[in-house]
Order: C-alpha cells, then structure tokens, then sequence
C-alpha cells in the first residue's frame, strides 16, 4: 500500500524482513507500485482501483474539467466530487466517469460553480492511500471515510460515516466532465437496498453504454429519486437522473455499496454481481484484487538495492496492464462496433486499443508477458473488423473514434502471428489487407500518389500519415509473404518504400510534399506545423522501422546517420520556442513524452555505435521516469509509456514492433527473471552493475558469448539465461 512519505520506509521494512533464498520469489511486490505516478504533470493517469485489464476503473473524480483532469483526477487539485466506474489510463481524451457515487452528510452544504455544483469534499494527501486494486481517501468536510476497490466487472465501495441523522450516498448519471454527455440514463428503484438503470453517453466514444445493478449492505431510509429536476418516484429516465439515499448512521457506521457493469444489457449486470460481488466482505474483495496484482507482477522479478528503481519498476508493470479493458459480460455480451449487441464466442472481447500509441511497445510485452491473454486481443481487433469491415484505429466501448492515424491493428496482428497466437489466420489476413486498402481517411489519395499531399484546409498530418501507412504496408506484405501470397506481397512491399516519396535529399528531412508531387518551399524542421502528427520533422524522420538500412542509405550512410542521430539528442529548443503541450520529456529534439520518438535511441544499434544507444537509453531511464506523482514525462497513453521502461529497464526493446527482433540498450538491474506463462524462465544477469557501468562489455546467451545487437522473441520464450557484462567506457 502506498501512502504518501511512507513508501520509502514501507518497502525497507519489507525488504529486510523478507529473508530469501536465491531465486526465491520476492513477495508482496503490490507494495511496491505507486498509483500516483503520472496523475501530477502530464501523465494523465488515474489512482483509483482496477484489476489487470479490467472493465471498472473505480477512481475520485476532482468534477473539473480540464485538460490536467482528462483521467478525472488531478494530484493539485483539493476536493474530490465523487467516485466514477470507469477511466481512461493517460489518454489526451477526456471520456467515460460513468456512474458516479459520492457519500455526504448534514455537515457541509457549500456547493460551487466550478463542478456543477455537485457535492464535493476538501481532501489531503496526508489522508489519502492508494495500491493495486484499492483506493481510500478521507472526506474531510463530511468526516467520512472512502474506500473502494474492484474485481474485473464490479466496483465495491465502502464508506464509514460518523453519527448523523443525515448521512447520504448520491448516485448521479447526469454527472458529466470534459468530452462526456449524457444523452439518455435511467434508475430504477428496486428496493430498499437494490438500484439498477444505465447511462448512455456521447463524447470520445459517439455511443457508449453502461448497464449497472447496485446492492447496498444496509436498507436507505428512504430516498429522493430526480428525473432531470423533477422529484419521481420508483423510476427515472431523462438526460439527467440522479437518487439520494438516506441514512441515519451511528458513529464509525460502515456501509458498502458494490455496482456490477455490462455494455449489453440490465442482465449482463447482474451476473457481474452475482459471479464476481456476492457478498458484502469490503477486505476480502481488497485482498482478492491485491492477489490478482501480486500473481501479475510476479511474471517479472527484478533485484536491485535501488529500492526507488524497484517502484518504478512496478508502478510500469502495473501500469502496463491497466489497458486494453474488458468489455463483454458474463453472457458474452457486449456493445458492438455496429451499435448492435454482439456475442463473443470462446473469447474475452477487449476494447480501448491506443494502436497508434501501444503497438510500438505495449503489444509486443503482452506477447512476451500474457500471450493468453493476447490471443482474445486478437480476436477483438477481428470482431470490430466483422462488425464494421475495417479493423479498429482507436477504438473503446465498442466505438471506433478515428483518433490518430494509420492503421496499427495491423502490425499487433502481424506480430502475433509470427509469435505463434491462435486465431483465424485467413479472416485476420482479410481484415489487414481490407483496412490496407480501404479507401477513407486518405488511403485512396495515398493508394494513387505514393503519399499523402498537403492539404491547407485542415490538420492533415500529411507527413506522418505517410510513414505510417508504409510501416503498415511492410506489416502486411511479411503477413502476405508467410501465406503465399506472392501478388499481395510484391504490392505491398512495393507500397511500404512510400516512405522514400517524402524524404528530401536536400533538406534531409522527411518533407511536406503538394499535390503535384512537389516539395512545399518554407520548411524549418523544428516547427510543429499540421504536416507532422503531434510531432515535428526531426521526431517522425525515423519513422521508418521496417527500412532502417534504407534510411542510412538514403541518407548518405552511417557516418551522416550517426551525425544526423547525434544531433538529435543535442539540438536543444530555444528558450524562444513554442513547444505544444504533447513535446514533452525533451532531450535535444527528441521527445520521449510523445511515442513517435520511443525507438529512436536505439538506431545506434544500426550503425555499428550500439554504445552510444546504451549511453542514450540509460539516459531516458533515470530522468524521464521518476517515483513520485509527476513521474511520467507525458501521457502514459494505456501502457506505452510504462512497457518502454519495461523492456528498455530489462536491456532490450521492439525497434520494428512486427519483427520479432528486440534489440539491446542498457539494462539497470542485477537480475530479473521472466516468469513465463509456459512454466519456463528468461533470466538476464548483470556483471559489475552500476550508475557509471552503463555500457555492455559482453553478452552471453545461455553460456556462448554473442556479439549481435539483438535478440529473438522465440529465444526468451525458449528460456534460458542472458549474462551482460558491463562496465564504464564504451566496447567500440
């Protein structure tokens, strides 16, 4: 459990209480996670309670808008105006808060315009708590205590009041913040302990739906049940309901309130419930998440005297699994991407798919770390291709938002099957090549031109369109190749070197290009303009992971590249410049806040300079990421930003995220055991670790030394044991 200044203290009790043998398992490594890194600065993550991958994220919502309260919650903000069941991890997009609950009593009435005017609370950190499937804060002007925490459909509150004659629990659908609206709720009064209903909403995701059933521990008094504003009884429907439940509590009176979720219907809801929430045990429920975290974070241990590393570590991995999120119901149920609802056959059906953010990192961790689980992923991205005819973009709640570019359910698909996942094969070939060819969001000018033009009207993202339809194309063409499909393979792969139609020799830069196949004339390379997608022309140059032996050349060879690489990292922006608010993490021109950047400390690697790589990435490891509030250096974006630390804190990562391939950096620990799903184990080992030992002297895989600057997939899912010897100046 983290409370804030005890953390520290906490972990070193723990860590010498803990006597272990070697390779013993560490236990209790929730304790080591802190969920409320990156809800401070730009992170935009949440710290309430979920469990891995789970469809309720039950989390205090500050009820102000605003772009620092996309996840509902802001680590400078001091009330809290309630708690929601549903929430995006560091998203730039600001949808869900679905069903939110907030407890008061006769104690403080105050009410303000800047949230609506909806009950709220001050609150302290001093007062605050949060781990892995748990959150609990103290209410300071009403002297209640909450508590929540969730299983993988339900949320479970517990709220202990002091005496009042006067104690309520409100349960509002009207209740909405930045993007979401409610376009049509309902409550239902069952009894004196039972409410169901939904709520409807528009926003980020045009159609969503949330079905819930509500079962309180102890019988409400009586309630006052609102449509729109209108006082009704029994049952509710309008665009704004809300019931408060009246109580009369003792001193340290305790009651616990558990909501079950569907996409689909009342029913699915209620079998959320009934299989995941039947009883009212509030420990227990807790215990179960912290359990489920613990058997999660154990598929990697890492060992370090670096305690502070340790909570890095963890929060990432925690992190890491707090997207995709569940969204078929105990019935197989859910909302589909055809607004009708759908039925997964044999398989958990997934949603919030980031693709343009997760596929460079995230996806291929899962497939590292819960190929189980990645094989229902699949199955996911294929039934949004059934249900729409084009595999998902950025998808959540059963709704395709066409938020960013290119089509990255490719590449996960791609690299799934080349790491052996069960699904259809045919039908996911078919979905690939139907979204490759597709003729919206410019794929048609992109299929007749080699590339996508300017187009001065609106925001195009012409530039970075360009490059990631390429990639996309490579990712097709290998998936072609391995069918035998030799036509589709020959046209894609011709179609994945568009990348070179948008590099400018002259300039050598990737290079806005006119219609007429012409170069736009005013360019300066460090200006964010509409042409490059959240980036500049310095961050999207090295887009081009499939072919980074064609952009060495194009560019002139590897001495040019290593400069051009060089200064990268050392063109610092000027005090005068005006950065957007998603150029963040900045080293030089690169940004490690914002994901087109991720790979690029590793091309070193490319070039026959792999200690300049190993110097970049311990650079980004120790001051990008940091254990405290305002430690994520931009959005975390559902896992990105924590499955680099993974891979990257580990030694190696997935430069060209379709390939199989990870290549090396520099890793921090003394040792870390992948505990694989199949029962085996990938240890990687240390040799004179340390701050200064950043760069790798030798490697042995399994005993035979290597001097390659990559690893295969199959080879860490085989097992075995990596050795890196390092030290503190570079092995040229």
């Amino acid at each position: 459990m983290f409370k804030k200044g005890f953390v520290l203290t906490l972990c070193i009790v723990q860590f010498f209480n803990c006597t272990q043998e070697k390779n013993e398992t560490v236990s209790n490594l929730t304790h080591f996670v802190n969920p409320f890194i990156g809800t401070d600065g730009p992170g935009n993550t949440y710290p309430g309670a979920t469990v891995p991958f789970g469809m309720v994220q039950l989390s205090p919502d500050i009820g102000i808008p605003g772009w620092d309260r996309i996840a509902g919650y802001y680590y400078q903000d001091s009330i809290i105006s309630g708690f929601s069941h549903m929430h995006l991890t560091g998203t730039g997009a600001g949808d869900l808060y679905d069903v939110l609950v907030m407890p008061t009593n006769s104690r403080f009435k105050k009410r303000i315009k800047a949230n609506n005017y909806k009950p709220f609370s001050a609150f302290s950190h001093d007062n605050e708590e949060a781990s892995p499937g748990y959150y609990s804060v103290d209410l300071l002007d009403y002297g209640i205590k909450a508590e929540v925490t969730a299983t993988r459909r339900t949320g479970i509150h517990k709220y202990t009041f002091p005496k009042d004659s006067l104690s309520q629990i409100h349960i509002d659908l009207g209740y909405a913040l930045n993007w979401d609206a409610p376009t049509d709720t309902h409550i239902k009064v069952l009894n004196d302990s039972t409410i169901e209903g939904y709520r409807k909403s528009t926003g980020w995701a045009k159609d969503q739906r949330v079905y819930f059933q509500m079962k309180l521990s102890k019988p409400f008094d009586s309630y006052q049940l609102f449509q729109n504003d209108t006082l009704i009884e029994n049952s509710a429907k309008a665009k704004n309901t809300k019931v408060i439940l009246n109580y009369n509590t003792a001193e340290d009176e305790e009651i616990v309130l558990k909501t079950g979720l569907s996409s689909a219907n009342i029913e699915g809801a209620k079998l959320s419930l009934k299989n995941e929430a039947n009883h009212f045990n509030f420990e227990t429920y807790k215990q179960q998440a912290d359990s489920v975290w613990e058997a999660q974070l154990q598929k990697i241990e890492v060992e370090t005297a670096d305690e502070t590393k340790k909570n890095v570590f963890y929060t990432m991995l925690y992190q890491s699994m707090l997207a995709p999120t569940l969204l078929s119901d105990y019935n197989s149920n859910y909302k589909g991407a055809n607004d009708t609802i759908m039925k997964a056959e044999g398989y958990d059906r997934y949603d919030t798919f980031s693709l343009w953010d997760t596929y460079r990192a995230a996806h291929p961790l899962y497939t590292v770390l819960h190929p189980d689980r990645v094989n229902d992923m699949i199955q996911s991205l294929l039934a949004h291709y059934k249900e729409t005819g084009l595999l998902p973009v950025w998808s959540m709640q059963g709704n395709e938002t066409n938020m960013m570019i290119g089509y990255h359910a490719i590449p996960v698909i791609v690299d799934a099957y080349f790491k052996d996942a069960d699904f259809d094969i045919q039908l996911a070939y078919e979905a690939c090549k139907a979204s490759a060819m597709d003729n919206n969001r410019q794929i048609d000018v992109y299929k007749e031109l080699g590339f996508i033009p300017v187009d001065e009207k609106h925001e195009n993202w012409s530039v970075s369109k360009t490059l990631e339809y390429a990639y996309g194309d490579w990712c097709v063409a290998q998936f072609a190749k391995a069918l035998n499909k030799t036509d589709d393979y020959k046209y894609f792969l011709k179609r994945s070197e568009n990348w070179k139609n948008v590099y400018d020799a002259k300039s050598s830069f990737m290079r806005p290009k006119l219609e007429d196949d012409t170069f736009i004339k005013e360019f300066i390379p460090k200006d964010y303009t509409p042409y490059f997608c959240e980036s500049n022309a310095w961050q999207y140059f090295w887009s081009v992971q499939h072919d980074v032996n064609g952009l060495v050349s194009a560019i002139g060879g590897k001495e040019r590249f290593e400069q051009k690489l060089d200064s990268m990292f050392s063109y610092k922006p000027l005090p005068t410049d005006k950065l957007p608010i998603f150029s963040t993490g900045m080293i030089g021109q690169y940004a490690h806040g914002n994901e087109p950047s991720h790979h690029v400390g590793y091309l070193y690697n490319y070039i026959d300079k792999p200690w300049k790589t190993q110097e970049t990435i311990r650079e980004i490891l120790e001051t990008q990421y940091r254990n405290e509030p305002n430690g994520h250096c931009g959005n975390e974006d559902c896992g990105q930003m924590s499955s680099w630390y993974i891979f990257s804190s580990l030694g190696f990562y997935p430069v060209n995220p379709a390939e199989g391939l990870y290549s090396f950096g520099s890793p921090i620990f003394d040792k870390a055991i992948i505990n694989l799903e199949s029962g085996k184990q990938f240890k990687i080992e240390t040799i004179n670790n340390s701050k200064e030992n950043k760069y790798i002297q030798s490697i042995t895989l399994n005993g035979n030394e290597i001097s390659k600057n990559h690893i295969s997939h199959k080879e860490i899912m085989d097992g075995g044991v990596i050795i890196f010897t390092m030290g503190n100046s570079p092995k040229k």
